[in-house]
């Protein structure tokens, strides 16, 4: 938790609390509002780090001909946030395709979009995204999905990405290329749809089955390298103009070559956020090369902005797929024969993941939605701490938890890391899931006051492009949740900073502001600790600050 800390001298050396004795800054912030520090007005920066919080008139020894002074003119200044799980290499790049289909849209509605995609591009793999699985399987349709795509793609690879990553939909030729027929085994962590009357395959791929075409088609393509750059690039600037300073990597699929991309922009100077790069944990390849490759790039060297100490692992998929895992059968799926959802990594293979991985340095980042998953994830990160693991583990998503498991978040020191950056979970509009889980289970999803109150560590990040990237979006929809929310502005602000950086286990060098911390700051033009929940979601980012240097700026 964030503390206030009294600004006052020590008689002996009159020098205030919050100071280090240093040369000249290189930077003062001052006439601010300053987060958790309601005496203070100036912050000095010296190399990247805080070394003064405090009165202007206290500040005066670092005040030097050479020392940058910035007058905030009381803008508000808090601790940079910290999104602990976004998409940010990926979800600007147009890497993923250019072709756009309509959400809403039922599957012949799609023919259009379809067409257009087609005319972009004749040569080579069509990639897109942006359909509705409800829209396209539902049982009033005419053909199959696959029956509509080939039409409009008879020799030309297609695959079309859900919003959510967890469905694609492909062509015949596609399948082909990926060696898939209706006889096929299904691939660990994924499921491969037909269709009902007549057993054949109908286009769409659930989670791993999916994932393993879209990597064929990526590593496909020319000039990727060049354009994931770019995608990088567009996504670290829209992150530094929502005051985002540290990013917790939604995923890093290193046999894309992603890790390349963004060993070059660290190289190139071009980071404009520290990252926390969690390689992917391939469901299918064998254990051993994984963890060569994960030992080779392992880094938890805090002066660089790019760490390598965590790794993403999915127990699950997702609740509207029929792939989340749960503890109860679901009562409407689209794969009866897995009436319980499926399984990424299985509960004893993540025990020795999660063992291995602990010898050679990396923690884990668990995508666990279901009440299956997340406790079998539990079980894992417990047989963890049983060997020794003091690392810091995370279950992002967490949607659906046996109260059984509540109080084990706390107990096993694990963090629960949650995204409230759409409307519907403000308005527990947890509807959509009634026909899969009932009532009773769909009314006690997203509940992070069971969590929080536990004392357990809660996070707050976005999912991005699953959610709204602002932090301050999910800083208020948490407090709109009411009572399954957070309690306060202050407990939701830390769940977007130190809360975050305890996950990350980078709490000793940001996400509060601390002399001798990173300056790293989100400034705004207003004190969100006295603002209602829906202006909060309105302020403005007007400046971010990484390591003491400005990487946002709204007047520019």
């Amino acid at each position: 938790m964030n503390q206030i800390y009294p600004v006052a001298v020590i008689a002996s050396l009159s020098i205030p609390l919050q100071a280090q004795a240093v040369g000249p800054a290189d930077i003062l912030l001052t006439n601010a509002k300053i987060y958790a520090h309601n005496s203070a007005d100036t912050i000095a920066i010296h190399e990247g780090k805080i070394v003064f919080v405090g009165k202007a008139a206290a500040a005066t020894s670092y005040r030097q001909k050479s020392t940058e002074v910035i007058d905030l003119k009381q803008a508000f200044v808090m601790p940079g946030f910290i999104d602990n799980h976004n998409h940010v290499f990926e979800a600007a790049s147009e890497v993923g395709g250019n072709c756009e289909l309509d959400m809403d849209a039922s599957l012949e509605a799609q023919i259009p979009f379809l067409e257009a995609c087609k005319q972009q591009d004749k040569t080579g793999w069509i990639m897109g995204y942006g359909f509705s699985l409800d829209a396209i399987l539902n049982e009033d349709n005419r053909y199959t999905p696959l029956e509509v795509i080939d039409r409009i793609f008879p020799s030309q690879p297609v695959v079309l990405m859900e919003q959510t990553s967890h469905s694609m939909w492909v062509n015949s030729v596609a399948l082909k290329l990926a060696g898939i027929t209706k006889d096929s085994p299904e691939p660990q962590g994924g499921k491969i749809l037909k269709d009902e009357a007549s057993g054949e395959l109908n286009g769409i791929l659930f989670d791993n089955a999916g994932d393993l075409i879209m990597e064929l088609a990526w590593n496909s393509l020319e000039n990727q390298f060049e354009q994931s750059y770019d995608g990088l690039m567009t996504g670290l600037e829209e992150a530094a103009a929502h005051g985002i300073t540290t990013i917790g990597d939604g995923r890093l699929y290193w046999k894309r070559g992603w890790y390349d991309v963004w060993r070059q922009a660290e190289q190139d100077g071009e980071l404009t956020a520290r990252v926390s790069l969690r390689p992917w944990i391939y469901p299918t390849d064998p254990m051993a090369p994984q963890l060569a490759f994960l030992k080779k790039i392992q880094s938890s060297d805090k002066s660089r902005l790019l760490l390598v100490d965590q790794v993403k692992m999915y127990s699950d998929g997702i609740i509207i797929n029929g792939t989340a895992k749960t503890l109860a059968p679901y009562l409407d799926t689209y794969i009866p024969d897995e009436p319980n959802g499926i399984n990424y990594i299985p509960p004893s293979k993540m025990k020795n993941w999660l063992s291995e991985l602990d010898a050679i340095g990396y923690s884990a980042h668990i995508h666990a939605i279901g009440d299956g998953a997340v406790q079998e994830s539990l079980n894992a990160i417990e047989y963890a701490r049983d060997q020794g693991s003091s690392k810091p583990y995370t279950l992002t998503h967490v949607e659906l938890v046996d109260p059984k498991d509540i109080s084990r978040f706390a107990k096993l020191e694990v963090t629960a890391d949650f995204q409230v950056g759409s409307d519907y979970i403000t308005q527990h509009d947890h509807q959509w899931a009634d026909a899969f889980l009932g009532s009773e289970r769909s009314h006690s999803m997203m509940n992070l006051s069971a969590i929080f109150d536990t004392d357990a560590n809660v996070t707050l990040s976005s999912d991005w492009n699953v959610h709204d990237i602002n932090p301050l979006v999910g800083i208020a929809n948490s407090l709109k949740m009411g009572k399954t929310g957070l309690p306060n502005v202050q407990d939701a602000i830390d769940a977007y900073t130190i809360n975050a950086a305890e996950s990350l286990g980078i709490s000793d060098i940001t996400g509060s502001i601390s002399v001798g911390k990173s300056a790293d700051f989100a400034i705004l033009d207003q004190d969100i600790t006295h603002l209602s929940a829906d202006d909060i979601a309105e302020t403005e980012i007007l400046m971010t600050i990484l390591q003491g240097a400005i990487v946002f700026d709204a007047e520019d």
